[in-house]
């Protein structure tokens, strides 16, 4: 047997399942591809996630779109991260292309122009139904994770979320977490140090630091109600089309403080939403997340290790998740270690980093006899990548260079026009894009420290009028006296009776006197 035959027979072997699965294009060998011999992923494998990787221009976005419109047309609701802006066409049909005839006919699959339904959802100004959360849906563990706080701070976030709930107060946005510190802290800290203990003034301080700098990066717009229901991301349409939501995320690159946080509470939620499923024949959401290396990058420990946990979890929930980015590098260890799908786009070999790099990227993939890895990552052209999956017994199946079959969808944007026309039959957006602001802890603790402060101006106020009152008795008896004086000086026998005194002591003084002087004369005589 030939190398060739011995290739296609490995190829098919490999890539022969049972269930459903998704054509991913034509195995390619010596640079050309074997027509008929299809790589295919197993759907009920799409739960495993994965990792889609390439150098800019290599054509990760344009898999992304496959993939994501492949899985909407067998039932399967996707969430992407739309970074660039480029995923809104997978809402339009594809013109069509030569090109793209000659492609697929290599392939051995014909093609046929297709649209999925699509969703827009916005973290910040972009159009599309808003996402929100609250601070008390973060709960204290996550949102001291996302402050990268110290053991000691993370203790301060958990007594202030304890006084919210013995209390029922809401905590709904930054404010109100901000209120509420500052109210433990000042006015209640009497009550509150008698419950839950002394809270260190620096601590506090770095909290609120903390919380400063998250709102800058627009986190504020993030933590509000209306809260977004994960469930509406499993939706369907009438077809029985999986819905694909698109979150437009292209004024938040600068921003992935925020890009983190919100991924991170995403998942959280839905893993503490969803039920628990296993092993089905199909996942129950796929989430791509474009540009992974943001959610990464400025990623702290505590929440690199939040993540991980998220990662290993949530499979059993039915959730598949796909990061793609630049370079496998970007992606924690960790977290590789956990992907079932591997499609490798080009990479580029321009300094001895990068060669360095490409070594290690294809020691991640199973041993080949047909290709040298290392050589081919360079050597890739646009559309075309290596892939390795998981088979329904969860082996890996073997490498395979493969040419990618087209897009069904645009390969380009929306038009302005046409986002609106979408956003204006969206089903959700008028469920979200409604600000509720309700008594929460900012109005309640609001109120009590006013009151508080008009209690201590009314004690002062009082302190003030029992001194004055004090003074004026004080003046009233003394005037008193002095009157009593003056009217019994006013009295005509008080008065005689005064003089007889004075004049009897005056003449025993003199008297004496008297005497003396009459006794001198007397004996001067």
């Amino acid at each position: 047997m030939s190398q060739k035959e011995t290739f296609i027979q490995t190829i098919n072997d490999g890539y022969n399942f049972e269930g459903k699965s998704i054509i991913l294009g034509g195995a390619m060998l010596e640079g050309e591809c074997q027509t008929d011999t299809l790589v295919k992923i197993p759907l009920g494998t799409m739960n495993r996630h994965g990792l889609i990787a390439g150098a800019t221009g290599s054509g990760k976005t344009k898999t992304l779109q496959i993939l994501a419109e492949q899985l909407s047309a067998e039932g399967v609701p996707v969430l992407l991260m739309d970074i660039k802006g480029d995923l809104s066409g997978i809402a339009a049909p594809s013109g069509g292309h030569p090109k793209i005839d000659e492609r697929h006919e290599k392939i051995g699959i014909p093609f046929e122009a297709g649209t999925s339904p699509i969703e827009f959802l916005s973290l910040s100004d972009e159009p599309g139904a808003r996402l929100r959360a609250t601070v008390t849906e973060f709960g204290p563990v996550l949102f001291s994770k996302i402050l990268e706080l110290s053991d000691t701070q993370s203790g301060i976030v958990s007594v202030v979320f304890k006084y919210c709930d013995d209390n029922n107060i809401p905590l709904v946005d930054l404010k109100d977490f901000k209120k509420t510190l500052d109210y433990m802290t000042g006015e209640g800290k009497e009550e509150c140090e008698s419950l839950y203990g002394r809270m260190s003034t620096a601590s506090t301080g770095t909290i609120i630091r903390k919380i400063i700098e998250i709102e800058q990066q627009g986190a504020d717009r993030f933590f509000g109600e209306v809260s977004f229901e994960v469930e509406d991301l499993t939706r369907k349409d009438e077809e029985g089309k999986g819905m694909v939501s698109v979150v437009r995320l292209t004024d938040l690159q600068d921003r992935p403080k925020l890009f983190s946080t919100f991924m991170l509470q995403m998942m959280a939620e839905i893993y503490a939403t969803f039920p628990e499923q296993g092993d089905s024949d199909k996942p129950e959401l796929v989430i791509f997340i474009d540009e992974a290396h943001l959610m990464f990058n400025e990623a702290s420990d505590a929440l690199l290790d939040q993540i991980e946990a998220i990662v290993k979890l949530i499979r059993s929930k039915g959730v598949g998740l796909f990061f793609v980015t630049q370079n496998p590098a970007d992606v924690p260890d960790a977290v590789l270690g956990q992907l079932g799908l591997k499609i490798q786009h080009a990479l580029r070999a321009f300094t001895a980093k990068d060669r360095k790099a490409i070594k290690l990227a294809a020691q991640n993939y199973p041993l080949t006899d047909f290709y040298e890895v290392d050589e081919l990552l360079t050597q890739l052209g646009i559309g075309e990548a290596i892939v390795t999956a998981l088979s329904e017994k969860g082996i890996p199946t073997p490498l395979a260079h493969t040419l990618l079959r087209a897009p069904q969808s645009r390969m380009d944007v929306l038009t302005d026009s046409e986002i609106k026309h979408i956003i204006s039959q969206s089903e959700i957006i008028k469920k979200y894009n409604i600000e509720v602001d309700r008594e929460s802890a900012y109005e309640i603790l609001g109120e009590k420290i006013e009151l508080a402060k008009e209690q201590e101006h009314q004690a002062e106020l009082q302190k003030q009028q029992e001194k004055a009152a004090k003074a004026t008795t004080k003046k009233r008896s003394t005037k008193q006296e002095k009157s009593a004086i003056e009217k019994a000086m006013d009295n005509t026998a008080v008065r005689q009776v005064g003089r007889t005194v004075a004049r009897e002591l005056t003449r025993g003084l003199l008297g004496a006197l008297g005497v003396k002087t009459t006794r001198r004369r007397r004996k001067l005589w």
